[in-house]
């Protein structure tokens, strides 16, 4: 029967790698079947697969995480960094603020949101420095993925190995991760990364702005239909007379006539009424399509066109969107946003047919026509982030700000210290938050990430799995029996290179989840320390800079920087292969 099971555990393995490479089911249905699969055939008992989700780190990464989406609503964050770097001048001064003050937010707060936050920033003093964004972007991604490596709470991955370090029983003794445990490799590592981008970011970086791509003659960002009203001033104008061309920062790519799709005009074509045109063109020249005098009507914005106040924001689609393989007609912007699609920019393809049919994908860019109400129902929603956004200034309470961020920080602060557990502390500042209304307590559900919750649980069950049957002992064994004769350096680079390899492609968390009982067991095997084997995993995954579905962030910026795959392997690999060197060195240096 223990045959089976091995074989069971290995063919688990193999679906999870094709499933989440090939991205059939999605992370966490992938991990919901395999565990399934596991427990229908005995490998796992119902207690075991339900064991992760007792987990208190769990807890505490969904309580960052809600804390985190707090402070952005009350544009704590936005605050402070609108009075910090409007006053920088020049890139390399620019590059310098984002790399201190990111980077160090990172390492005490979850990176995500202000990545999200930040992004804005970024996108208008690019615009107004004649600098490209993505000259910026990814090095904005990069100083959180660095600053978040700093310590046990500034990434998600690094409290998942620590749940998997409370939940192992290889190592009875071993205890559970402390705050900067990260620091002596974290810290000298965000030193070093600021250098490689400070001096190598702009050569390295292509000059590229977030461009509609494929269409042939033009550079612009988004693709936006427009449709020549009735009584038009265009009506009968050729392209060259009416304006629309590319001087005006509008490229005329498409005319639909009835049934018929036109690309190449010459000078002489004539528009006539109804004709349906379709532009790439910068945010500015779309949102200027929408006054009365262009002679166009935008298909989308209907009777939104006569509201009194409404902005023109620009939205990506996150990683895990539940909006991912709808139709923008499907979504329903304006029942559920109090919004309407005015453009989309689909990083490296041609958006083609109608923009209402056309399903989104993660990473997709999205000009929005937003009314009032688009704030307060999008602040908690995770289906998207904003890019650039207009709207009023505010400026919220100072109780509120105090008792927000100074409790986050101060439950940070004392767990640091091992006077109270970070639990324990995050959760008494969730209450008073709501006790004092500084966020609405019914709305907290909403902002839960339960997928990642699932993935998280489901993964450590899987641990489970691979130890209880042996595999983990199998493939540790393979692993040292090959790399052992080099020494115990070169284990620990095995394992750091396997883990950031399938980080790149697979997620983080699914390389967390495979490689950590393997690496476990190597160090039982060895008769050497565990807790190097379990921080080399945690950096690996962590410090994800090679692919854009490596880390959530990096998708982020992946679209609005205009970047591809081979950007990101060009600026991220050389990082990498220091990153493994400084670890597996200083590691090397304290525990062997």
């Amino acid at each position: 029967m223990q045959h089976f099971d091995v074989i069971v555990v290995f063919a688990v393995l193999a679906f999870i790698l094709i499933s989440l490479y090939k991205d059939l089911l999605g992370a966490a249905f992938t991990f919901l079947v395999a565990v399934m699969v596991l427990g229908f055939f005995g490998v796992l008992t119902p207690v075991e697969i339900l064991a992760g989700f007792a987990n208190e780190q769990i807890a505490v990464i969904m309580m960052l995480l809600l804390l985190g989406d707090a402070i952005r609503q009350i544009s704590v964050i936005e605050i402070f960094f609108s009075r910090i770097f409007p006053r920088t001048s020049g890139y390399k001064g620019f590059l310098s603020r984002i790399m201190f003050w990111i980077g160090g937010f990172s390492a005490f707060l979850n990176n995500t949101p202000l990545v999200a936050v930040m992004m804005p920033y970024v996108h208008n003093w690019s615009k107004r420095n004649n600098i490209s964004p993505s000259k910026l972007l990814l090095p904005l991604s990069y100083a959180a993925i660095l600053g978040g490596c700093v310590t046990l709470i500034g990434t998600s991955t690094n409290l998942i190995v620590n749940g998997m370090v409370i939940d192992q029983n290889i190592f009875p003794d071993m205890k559970p991760l402390q705050m900067f445990d990260f620091f002596w490799v974290g810290f000298p590592m965000l030193i070093i990364g600021f250098l490689y981008l400070f001096f190598f970011a702009e050569k390295l970086l292509p000059t590229r702005h977030p461009l509609t791509k494929g269409i042939v003659g033009t550079e612009r960002k988004y693709v936006v239909e427009a449709v020549i009203r009735k009584k038009s001033k265009l009506i009968g104008k050729t392209i060259h007379e009416s304006g629309l061309g590319a001087e005006k920062g509008l490229f005329l790519a498409e005319v639909v006539r009835g049934k018929n799709i036109l690309r190449v005009f010459d000078k002489d074509f004539i528009l006539k009424h109804g004709d349906l045109l379709r532009f790439a063109g910068e945010s500015e020249e779309i949102a200027n399509l929408l006054s009365d005098g262009s002679g166009l009507t935008l298909p989308s914005v209907g009777m939104m066109s006569k509201l009194k106040r409404a902005d023109v924001v620009e939205i990506v689609i996150s990683h895990n969107s539940s909006l991912i393989s709808k139709s923008v007609g499907e979504v329903n912007f304006r029942g559920k946003y109090d919004s309407v699609l005015l453009a989309m920019h689909r990083n490296g393809e041609r958006v083609t047919g109608k923009l209402d049919e056309v399903k989104l994908k993660a990473g997709d860019v999205i000009l929005l026509l937003a009314g009032d109400a688009f704030m307060s129902r999008s602040q908690d929603d995770i289906d998207f982030y904003l890019i650039s956004k207009v709207k009023e200034v505010r400026k919220p309470e100072r109780y509120k700000v105090w008792t927000l961020f100074g409790g986050t920080l101060l439950a940070i602060f004392l767990s640091a210290l091992n006077l109270i557990p970070l639990f324990m502390g995050l959760l008494v500042v969730l209450v008073v938050i709501n006790i004092l209304k500084v966020v609405n307590a019914k709305d907290l559900p909403k902002n839960i990430d339960y997928n990642l919750a699932v993935i998280i649980a489901l993964s450590l069950a899987l641990g489970t799995a691979m130890m209880k049957t042996g595999v983990a002992d199998m493939i540790s064994g393979v692993m040292i029996s090959i790399f052992l004769p080099l020494g115990s350096v070169a284990v620990l680079a095995a394992i750091y290179f396997i883990t950031t390899v399938l980080a790149a492609y697979i997620t983080n968390k699914a390389a967390v989840a495979i490689v950590f009982p393997i690496s476990l067991t190597a160090a039982h095997t060895l008769g050497l320390p565990p807790l190097p084997f379990a921080l080399v995993v945690s950096f690996a995954a962590a410090a994800n800079f090679l692919t854009p579905i490596g880390y959530q962030t990096n998708l982020m910026v992946y679209g609005p920087g205009g970047y591809n795959f081979k950007d990101f392997f060009r600026i991220g690999w050389p990082l990498t292969l220091i990153y493994m060197v400084v670890t597996v060195a200083i590691l090397d240096y304290m525990f062997f």
